[in-house]
C-alpha cells in the first residue's frame, strides 16, 4: 500500500480498525499542518499547565501557573512484533516513527516500508516492512531492539565502532557536502529567535532541517534524539534529499546523535551545545562535518 509518487502511506487511525486497515486500502487522515489528525490534536496537547508556589529569595512566596511539557509514550510494532517504546513529545509521530526505523538501523531506506500507521489515541504505531524478512537483515537485529530500546536510546549506545561503539555497528562514510558558514549562522539565528514549546516551558530541545540556506522543517520534543528523528522521518516523507541537507540540533552531540546523522546520510550535523571526545572521532572517521557551539556570533567546525 503506497501513497502517490511512491511515499510511505501513513495513517491515523482508531485502534480498532489498526490491523484491518493496515492490510487494506484506507483513507489518509494525516493532517499536514499539525502533523496530527483532527481527533489527535487536543489529546496530544504538548504543554499542560500546573499551579505552584513560587518561593523569592527574599522569603515571599506566591502561587502562580506555569506550563510543563506532556511526555507521551507510543509503542511500535514492526510487521507484527513489538520492537520499541519512544518517550517523547505527541507531535509528528508518523514523522517520529519512519525517523527512527533509519538511524536505528532497522531499514536503508524508505522503500523498505510499506505503511505506518499511527492509532487515533497516538499510543501505538504499526509498521509493515515491504519485505517480511527485512529485520532478519538489519544492522540492528530485532532482539536487540526488544531488549534494548524502550526509550529515546538505540542499542548500539553502549559500545560502538573500534572500542567506543562495538565492533557490530555497520556505517558507510557520508559522502561531503560544500557548505556556507551563512547557512548555520541563519539557522542559530533561528533557534535564537525562539520556538514555541521553548518559550513556554524551557523543557524541549528543538532540531532543524536546512537545504541550501532555506529552512524546510522545524519541530521540538522532550528529548533530543526524538526531534532529530522527526526531521529525518520529515525528509523520508518527502522524498528530500538528506545528502544535500544541514541538520542543526539545540542539545549536545554524544556519539549516538552522530550515528544517527552518519546512518542518515546527512553530511553537516551542526548544533548549538558541545560534542563528546566520541563523537568527534567518529565524525572525523566517517566523513561527518560536525559543527558546534553554533550561536549566532561564532561556531566551532569539530570535524571536516
Amino acid at each position: 500500500m503506497r501513497g502517490k509518487s511512491g511515499e510511505v502511506m501513513i495513517m491515523y487511525i482508531e485502534e480498532k480498525y489498526m490491523k484491518r486497515a493496515c492490510l487494506s486500502a484506507c483513507p489518509n487522515w494525516f493532517d499536514e499542518g499539525t502533523g496530527l489528525s483532527s481527533a489527535m490534536c487536543k489529546k496530544l496537547e504538548p504543554v499542560r499547565y500546573e499551579k505552584a508556589r513560587e518561593v523569592l529569595r527574599d522569603g515571599s512566596v506566591r502561587e502562580n501557573e506555569f506550563a510543563i511539557p506532556v511526555e507521551h509514550s507510543i509503542m511500535v510494532h514492526v510487521n507484527g512484533r513489538e520492537v520499541m517504546e519512544i518517550s517523547c513529545t505527541g507531535q509528528y509521530l508518523a514523522e517520529l516513527v519512519l525517523g527512527r526505523l533509519l538511524t536505528a538501523g532497522i531499514i536503508e531506506s524508505a522503500d523498505e516500508v510499506e505503511s505506518i500507521c499511527i492509532s487515533e489515541s497516538g499510543e501505538a504505531g504499526e509498521v509493515n516492512l515491504r519485505e517480511p524478512g527485512g529485520l532478519r537483515h538489519s544492522a540492528v537485529s530485532l532482539a536487540e531492539l526488544e531488549n534494548g530500546v524502550k526509550s529515546c536510546r538505540v542499542p548500539e549506545e553502549r559500545s560502538g565502532p573500534r572500542g567506543v561503539m562495538g565492533e557490530g555497528l555497520r556505517l558507510s562514510p557520508v559522502e561531503p557536502m560544500k557548505w556556507e558558514k551563512e547557512w548555520v549562522f541563519a539557522l542559530a539565528d533561528r533557534l535564537a529567535e525562539g520556538m514555541p514549546l521553548h518559550q513556554e516551558t524551557f523543557a524541549v530541545h528543538s532540531c532543524f532541517l536546512s537545504m541550501r540556506g532555506e529552512i524546510l522543517f522545524t519541530c521540538e520534543d522532550i528529548g533530543r534524539h526524538n526531534a532529530f528523528d522527526k526531521v529525518i522521518g520529515y525528509a523520508l516523507r518527502n522524498q528530500v534529499d538528506l545528502g544535500q541537507c544541514i541538520v542543526y540540533s539545540s542539545g549536545r552531540i554524544p556519539v549516538d546523535m552522530a550515528v544517527k546523522a552518519i546512518r542518515a546520510g546527512v553530511p553537516i550535523l551542526a548544533a548549538k551545545a558541545v560534542p563528546t571526545y566520541e563523537a568527534v572521532r567518529l565524525a572525523k572517521e566517517y566523513g561527518l562535518t560536525l559543527v558546534c557551539s553554533a550561536r549566532r556570533d561564532m561556531m566551532r567546525v569539530c570535524a571536516l
